[in-house]
């Protein structure tokens, strides 16, 4: 089969490292780059070898050889970008957080399912050898039912207020930014949570910088997630059952390994190589389902992408 061909908007450090981990696999290529200066466009395709250098958005998605299209740029604008590819009749995989309202998610959502178009949120962690394997073991009853998941993704920042992670008008967000990682990881365990109690911290320019919650569950399973901006935590995560435990190593949300902890019996480690961060495996599922003829992943499914948004702004509103 021939490799999808992508095209990339945006050229921050998250673009960079998409295209570099994309060699690492030979169903994918970016032919194209996308940039609201054709100076930044010309830089990154000098810099990554990308052929075709566009001075805006619009000519990107205009590219007849584009497949698919990447989104890599601030929240604020994930919205309008992919509603500009989806247009365009191309298939996209927009960042996380996904949007910056439910309201936008469900309406991206609406115009992908309407025009019959692949859409994605790239939650790369999903993709990764370690969580495969974590849901496989799930799966299988190795941790019998499961009570309890705790996760943290914590990361200190320079207190700059220009910085993505502080500035409103770039969705500055403790939460946007690590926390849908934690709360990610929750949700494709034990799904949409009923419950949320929650406590947030503001950081200097009143987005919010460190955020706690327990999410309940009607099977009666609970998650404790939390995150800041203000801090390098541990980074670890833990899915807790009646037969036993999985204790994921930090990074969780990166390639790493985990300990399965039975009730009984020897723990067992598991290890794994892979090569670069591993965002290669999540472009991989995108091709396959593409190239299977399907508008919409099994493993990220958009309408779980929409009730993450929900969870994350309900907490992001205590």
């Amino acid at each position: 089969m021939e490799p999808l061909r992508w095209g990339i908007i945006g050229t921050g450090r998250i673009a960079q490292t998409f295209v570099r981990d994309l060699t690492y696999g030979d169903d994918g290529v970016v032919v194209a780059v996308g940039s609201r200066s054709s100076s930044s466009a010309a830089t990154f395709g000098d810099e990554f070898d990308v052929s075709h250098r566009h001075g805006s958005y619009e000519a990107l998605v205009a590219d007849p050889d584009v497949e698919a299209v990447y989104v890599a740029t601030p929240h604020p604008m994930h919205h309008a970008n992919a509603v500009l590819a989806l247009d365009a009749g191309k298939a996209v995989l927009v960042e996380k957080a996904f949007t910056m309202t439910v309201e936008e998610a469900t309406n991206l959502v609406a115009i992908a399912r309407a025009r019959g178009l692949f859409l994605m949120e790239a939650m790369w962690t999903r993709f990764l050898p370690h969580v495969v394997a974590l849901r496989e073991l799930i799966t299988a009853g190795e941790l019998g039912d499961i009570v309890s998941l705790v996760a943290d993704h914590g990361k200190w920042f320079e207190r700059d207020a220009s910085s993505r992670l502080f500035a409103p008008e770039l969705g500055g967000s403790a939460m946007l930014d690590l926390g849908v990682y934690p709360v990610s990881f929750a949700s494709m365990i034990m799904g949409a949570p009923t419950r949320v109690s929650a406590m947030v911290t503001p950081s200097f320019t009143g987005v919010d910088a460190t955020a706690s919650a327990i999410l309940g569950y009607d099977h009666g399973a609970q998650a404790l997630i939390t995150c800041t901006s203000s801090a390098r935590s541990a980074t670890r995560a833990s899915v807790v059952g009646t037969l036993g435990r999985i204790e994921i190593d930090g990074d969780f949300y990166a390639p790493t390994s985990f300990t399965l902890v039975p009730r009984v019996g020897q723990a067992r480690r598991y290890t794994f190589e892979t090569q670069g961060r591993g965002l290669h495996f999540q472009a991989s599922h995108v091709a396959a389902r593409m190239r299977a003829g399907e508008t919409e992943s099994d493993i990220m499914p958009l309408d779980e992408t929409v009730e993450i948004m929900r969870t994350m702004l309900r907490i992001m509103a205590a």
